[in-house]
């Protein structure tokens, strides 16, 4: 810990003495400054694991120091200190990659648990090697992983990379499951060999063994000459077996013989061919279910259910959303030579709330949408989900109902994630514990009955 150094600006020098004494007695090292140009000077000659920011200082943005302290140093996470405890002032500051954000005055011990999470999260980040340098295709696998439960996956990814298990990813579609399995492969040491994905639900059931498992000339009608499946063009890599609950009886009995022999006769051949594949399957459907119902083998379910990764949806990780946006613009402006430098506060709330029954999918092409419509530098919220400007009886409300709808919405969101936990609620929505209180109050939400509901 003593090795990491953080950086504290503030233009108030007896919240710069008080953060400094407390962040030194943790064992941290520390720069203070009290303005852009002393920051900024700061950061040219000394490297930074985490900055703590007052996002209102004297003739400066914070948030804007903040984007010029990340070109510095890409990564590095950023917690916001403000006296403006508002949800705008927090979603604004997320929206631009703050990792927390706090209120004054500070409560101390909340300032060092926000700052441990960010350098763990930062630790396992670069452990983990987020930006895989390639996934088989020369393409960077990038894996947005703030909320808890996305490190929880990089975690188990950089554990059972390096063995030859079969891994089982499952949940709902456009959660990331092919991106959680290339990033598999890519921290392998299969790496430098083949990745190949395939749809079981796209290729007709007719065609799906003879894509798998390859074909001698005149094997059936059409067979013209003899081809070979990817799993031997797999040989020595990953094949990932997307939407595996698609795949028919038949097949599934030659899939069960390959996981247990690593061997397989080609449609046509008595040419025993032996493959060395890793194999990792997804589904977004419930296999048990179709254990029950005979659709799917039960000796092959429990064949491929060696390591179950869990990929939740979106709207259970909402963590996630800012740093995803943030991404999903810096890719388009590569990609299209735009210079969209922000989302703002009203469009990032619209995201922050919706519920995304697309998940990561859904949002990725939202901000797209976004992005192609906006003739600004700017994303703004006209261009993104629509806002809900209708009551129960058809009426339109006014702002400030839409306001309280978002707020309550966010409150019981916050809640779930943490089980009912108010302390931990009011942390992660940058909050003192009394204002949230406050706020729980207002309206009329129980923390209790989420921690019933978790039971």
């Amino acid at each position: 810990m003593a090795s990491e150094r953080i950086l504290v600006v503030d233009d108030d020098r007896s919240v710069l003495k008080t953060l400094k004494a407390c962040l030194e007695s943790a064992g941290f090292g520390v720069i203070i400054a009290t303005g852009e140009h002393d920051a900024l000077f700061a950061a040219q000659s000394d490297a930074f694991d985490l900055a703590i920011l007052d996002m209102q200082l004297q003739g400066f943005d914070g948030i804007e120091l903040m984007r010029e302290l990340r070109d510095m140093f890409p990564g590095m996470p950023v917690i916001i200190l403000t006296g403006f405890g508002t949800i705008e002032s927090a979603v604004l500051a997320m929206s631009q990659g703050a990792f927390s954000f706090l209120t004054k005055p500070v409560n101390m011990q909340q300032l060092l648990s926000s700052v441990e999470k960010a350098l763990k999260n930062r630790r396992l980040t670069i452990a983990k090697a987020d930006e895989v340098p390639e996934d088989g295709k020369g393409e960077p696998v990038k894996m947005i992983a703030k909320s808890g439960k996305m490190v929880q996956i990089l975690d188990t990814v950089s554990r059972i990379a390096g063995n030859n298990s079969t891994v089982y990813i499952y949940g709902e579609s456009g959660t990331g499951k092919e991106l959680v399995a290339k990033a598999i492969h890519s921290a392998s040491p299969r790496k430098e060999k083949p990745f190949i994905a395939v749809n079981c639900a796209a290729i007709p059931e007719s065609l799906l063994e003879s894509h798998l498992f390859g074909h001698e000339k005149g094997a059936f009608t059409g067979a013209v000459q003899t081809v070979r499946g990817v799993f031997s063009q797999a040989h020595g890599g990953t094949i990932f077996l997307d939407e595996i609950g698609e795949m028919r009886p038949a097949t599934q009995a030659k899939l069960l013989r390959v996981l247990q022999e690593r061997s397989f006769y080609p449609l046509g051949s008595e040419r025993l061919v032996r493959v060395d594949v890793r194999v990792i399957v997804a589904t977004n459907k419930d296999l048990m279910e179709a254990v029950k119902k005979g659709s799917f083998r039960d000796d092959l379910f429990y064949r491929i259910h060696v390591i179950p990764i869990y990929i939740p949806p979106l709207r259970e990780r909402r963590e996630d959303i800012p740093p995803l946006v943030e991404y999903f613009v810096a890719r388009l402006n590569g990609r299209t030579g735009r210079n969209i430098r922000e989302v703002t506060a009203g469009a990032m709330a619209r995201l922050m709330a919706h519920e995304w029954r697309g998940n990561v999918r859904e949002l990725e092409n939202t901000v797209e949408y976004a992005a192609a419509m906006t003739k600004d530098d700017a994303i703004s919220e006209e261009y993104v989900i629509p806002p809900q400007r209708q009551s129960e009886d058809g009426k339109p409300i006014s702002f400030k109902d839409a306001r309280s709808l978002f707020e309550k919405k966010y409150l019981t969101r916050v809640l779930q994630v943490c089980n009912g936990n108010v302390a931990e609620a009011a942390e992660v929505a940058g909050k003192c514990r009394t204002d949230f209180y406050d706020l729980l109050k207002k309206h009329l939400v129980d923390p209790r009955e989420f921690r019933q509901s978790s039971r």
